[in-house]
This record gives C-alpha cells, sequence and structure tokens, in this order.
C-alpha cells in the first residue's frame, strides 16, 4: 500500500492562532517563514488521509466480493425514529419485579387472589398517559407510578397490576382471544421462549384503523420513548407470532353499566367515551356513523363515515338524541351507553 502524499500548504500570512505564532518562532527557515501548513488543517487532513488509506486497504485485502461488508455499523446506525427499520422493536426487558419506591409489593399476587377489575376506557386512559409524558425505554429505570419502563412494565401498569411482569408471565393474566374479538385494552403478545430478549414484544390493541382489519391504533414502549401509531396487523415484524390477549380483570364500565349491544353487529358491549373524543380514530367510530346512516340520521356526512371522529358524527349523535326526546346536556352529540344501547336496538 503507497503511503499518503500531503501537500504542504502555507496558512494565511495574518492568521494569529497560538499554533501559527508557535511555527513561527520554531521554524524561520521555512519558505515563507511559516509552518508548512495550518496545525488545524494539516490535523484534520491527516485524519482524512488515514480513514481513506484504511478504507482502501481493507478493500484490497477484503477483495471486491467482501467489501460490502465493511459498512455494517453505519448501515446499523441507519435504525433511526421516523424510518421504516425504527419500526422494529430493539425491546430487551427486565425480569418479574415489585413495583419500584419504598412500598414495594411481591413479586406476585397472592394464590388464588382476585385480580383488579379495570374497564377498557381506564386501560386505554392509563396507556395514554405514559405517551403523553414520552416515558423514555428502559429495562432497569421505573417511572414515578412505580413500574418498569420496558413493554412488559407498560402493559403491567395499563392493566393495574400489582407486580412489574414481563412477557413471559404476562398471558397468566389474560385469555388467549381471536383477532376477530379484539378490543381496546386487549394486548398483542409475541414470546420468544428460545431467547427471550430476541424479539419478544407486546403491544396494547387501541382500535382497528380500518374496516379491513388490516391495521389499528397501537399503544407500546419501545426506545426511544413511549408511542401510540398506526400499525399493520399483528405488528411490523414476526407478525404470525403475535397473539392477542384480554386481561382477566377487564369489565364494563362501572360508571355507566353494561349496556351490551346486539351480537349481529359484532359489538360486545359499549366501548367507552374515550373512543369518541376530538382526534378519537377507531372502528367503533366507523360502527357508530354507519348505524346513524341506516337509522336516517347521517344528513351530515358528506364522505363517511370513517373511523376518525368529526362533527359530522357528533351532529348525527345529536340528532339521534334529540328525537329520543332528550334535551340540554342528554343531547350534547356524545354517545353514552343509552344512546348506543337504543341506537343498535
Amino acid at each position: 500500500m503507497e503511503a499518503p502524499v500531503f501537500e504542504e500548504i502555507d496558512p494565511a500570512s495574518d492568521c494569529d492562532c497560538p499554533g501559527c505564532r508557535h511555527w513561527r518562532r520554531v521554524l524561520p527557515h521555512s519558505a515563507a517563514g511559516r509552518a508548512p501548513a495550518h496545525p488545524a488543517a494539516a490535523h484534520r487532513a491527516l485524519i482524512v488521509a488515514t480513514a481513506t488509506a484504511t478504507a482502501a486497504a481493507a478493500a484490497s485485502v477484503l477483495g471486491a466480493g467482501q467489501a460490502a461488508a465493511v459498512p455494517a455499523v453505519a448501515a446499523h446506525a441507519a435504525h433511526r425514529p421516523g424510518g421504516v427499520a425504527a419500526d422494529v422493536p430493539d425491546t430487551p426487558q427486565g425480569p418479574r419485579a415489585p413495583l419500584h419506591g419504598p412500598a414495594g409489593r411481591p413479586a406476585g399476587p397472592p394464590a388464588g387472589a382476585e385480580l383488579a377489575a379495570i374497564t377498557r376506557t381506564e386501560i386505554i386512559s392509563r396507556a395514554q398517559t405514559w405517551v403523553t409524558a414520552k416515558v423514555p425505554y428502559s429495562v432497569t429505570a421505573y417511572w414515578s407510578d412505580g413500574y418498569r419502563q420496558d413493554c412488559s412494565g407498560y402493559v403491567s401498569m395499563a392493566w393495574k397490576l400489582p407486580t412489574n411482569e414481563w412477557t413471559g408471565s404476562l398471558g397468566t393474566f389474560a385469555d388467549r382471544i381471536t383477532k376477530e374479538q379484539l378490543l381496546p385494552g386487549d394486548i398483542l403478545l409475541f414470546h420468544n421462549a428460545a431467547d427471550p430478549q430476541k424479539g419478544s414484544h407486546v403491544v396494547i390493541f387501541g382500535g382497528w384503523t380500518d374496516d379491513t382489519h388490516t391495521s389499528y391504533t397501537a399503544y407500546e414502549q419501545t426506545p426511544p420513548h413511549t408511542r401510540k401509531q398506526s400499525t399493520p396487523y399483528a405488528y411490523w415484524s414476526d407478525s404470525a407470532k403475535y397473539l392477542p390477549y384480554r386481561y382477566k380483570g377487564v369489565t364494563a364500565s362501572a360508571a355507566h353499566g353494561p349496556a351490551a349491544a346486539p351480537a349481529s353487529h359484532g359489538v360486545a358491549g359499549y366501548p367507552g367515551r374515550a373512543m369518541f373524543r376530538p382526534g378519537a380514530d377507531n372502528e367503533y367510530v366507523t360502527r357508530l356513523g354507519r348505524r346513524l346512516v341506516e337509522k336516517g340520521f347521517g344528513a351530515s356526512y358528506t364522505t363517511g363515515p370513517g373511523p376518525r371522529w368529526g362533527e359530522a358524527d357528533r351532529r348525527g349523535v345529536e340528532a339521534f338524541q334529540r328525537a329520543q326526546g332528550w334535551r340540554g346536556g342528554a343531547a350534547d352529540g356524545h354517545p353514552g351507553p343509552e344512546t348506543w344501547r337504543r341506537l343498535f336496538s
């Protein structure tokens, strides 16, 4: 390999940096009475030339057939938030552990203990708190609520479990369900039993984003922080390995009662007011809109109905509520459990 060739470049005559002043004193015999090159420029040139020579040497040793392997580190560095590669999680996780803090709890619930009841609305509301706070991902740190800041700690928090679980134990708190049974607050779980730290991950199902059920809103804890976004079913990678589960303690809204809808519409029950707030985007909004049209209350729609809650949906609900004889706050355009029951009966 040929040694790199450097060209001498004299600095500007008026350069007054410490390096140039030094070389003017010690090298008076220089052609211009200065250093052969500005010290900072020479330093940069040395780094660039050395890197170039090293890369050339590596290419000559590896040969053209293997040269493509050299930039592997750079390719890995390209996996940053916002790109497709960033959607594939690198999510190591901590083991089962008590809630963090001075009042830590046992590593697991007492044998035979009843699971705490929680509504779907509360699960999604709790999940949203970490999204809003942008809780940083960590397998060792604990958030102020006592839960570990990894994917399984996030689900433990949303389900209000008494401990920090991991992907290998979350399934014991839930029942396996089918894709068609998924409702907000359920989870999609991938536990790699052969190598738990490789690929294992869990996300919270927030509702379908399309009528074909090919994508859904996922709440998940993944580097760099908690996020909520539309995700292809079942996940970006290892899709077939993600299995749907339902928390055993999930219950109908305690504040409003069950208010179940007919099974012919495929709705297990009223999903909660959180599904119809401004910005909501889920399958319940679509079902609601279609039912309003069927009942003759779809005059406000110019397109759709669709999965994103909007003013047309609110006006359609308000018209339906007024048709029931309701006034004032009872006809605010936001579907409660009684509106839902009557609309689907």
